[in-house]
């Protein structure tokens, strides 16, 4: 909660006239608890896993001479009950293990990682300068966790629920073991609690790393997507062959950028026949 009663006792403390956006932000959480403006990840995290896997299924769906041709599996299609059926059980179980978590963690997780609520606003340099951190970070220690996750215990015990799918859709990208789900969201609080950034940063990094798990997981290859336009970025065609391997695969770990796969020897750069 911002410990300001108006806009000018806050602009007072500033020393400075707000930003636009620091007075929208003064207008939305003047009034709110910090514990209900750090839980607002779980609605948001529920929002864009529900909405940006979208267009490419309903184009899938409805106007599939459109995309056919950058499919990287096309023998293989989800049916749409098979689809609704992963969104359905994927959405569940992300509200029900992460929602769960994310309340419980308060105020320790906000404490430790330094999350802050109020004003000032961060910088956008000082936005991308973090996002930067947490990505390096969140890439080496998944790296890690996913090559641990496919050990013989590891991936019979958690991780093979998330390979059902071998050639994988967009909502398919939560589609784990409550475990894993667990597992993996400890990597992404390093880099904040390296680098302590705004509860919108929070939202914005939270929201970066699933719509590039979506992205990786969409099955599609297109002239446009990040694979193709980011130096070391993974993308789908990189990680669909780790899909398509399962079990048995071991490469392609990579998350986001394919920098520990390169160091550790782990890359393959095979394509799906």
């Amino acid at each position: 909660m911002i410990p300001y009663g108006t806009a000018a006792e806050a602009e007072a403390a500033l020393g400075r006239a707000m930003t636009w956006a620091e007075a929208v932000w003064f207008q939305y959480s003047a009034a709110k608890p910090d514990y209900w403006l750090y839980c607002h990840t779980t609605f948001i995290l529920l929002v864009v896993y529900t909405l940006a896997p979208l267009p490419l299924v309903l184009l899938e769906r409805f106007a599939p001479g459109v995309v056919s041709p950058y499919k990287l599996q096309p023998k293989t299609r989800l049916t749409a009950a098979a689809t609704l059926r992963c969104y359905r059980d994927a959405a569940c179980m992300l509200f029900l293990s992460a929602g769960p978590l994310l309340f419980a963690s308060y105020p320790a997780v906000v404490k430790i990682v330094g999350i802050r609520m109020g004003l000032p606003l961060p910088s956008v340099s000082e936005i991308a300068m973090q996002l930067l951190v947490y990505s390096l970070v969140d890439d080496y220690l998944n790296y890690w966790i996913h090559r641990l996750l496919h050990t013989k215990w590891g991936y019979n015990k958690i991780h093979h629920v998330h390979h059902k799918f071998t050639a994988p859709v967009g909502f398919a990208t939560s589609y784990t073991h409550w475990a894993e789900i667990l597992i993996v969201s400890v990597p992404a609080l390093v880099g904040p609690a390296i680098a302590p950034c705004h509860v919108t940063t929070h939202w914005l990094w939270f929201s970066i790393r699933l719509i590039e798990g979506i992205d990786t997981h969409t099955g599609y290859n297109f002239p446009f997507s990040p694979g193709n336009l980011i130096p070391f970025y993974g993308g789908a065609e990189y990680h669909d062959y780790h899909h398509y391997a399962g079990g048995n695969c071991q490469s392609n770990f990579a998350s986001l950028l394919t920098y520990c796969d390169y160091i550790y020897r782990t890359d393959k750069g095979l394509q799906v026949p």
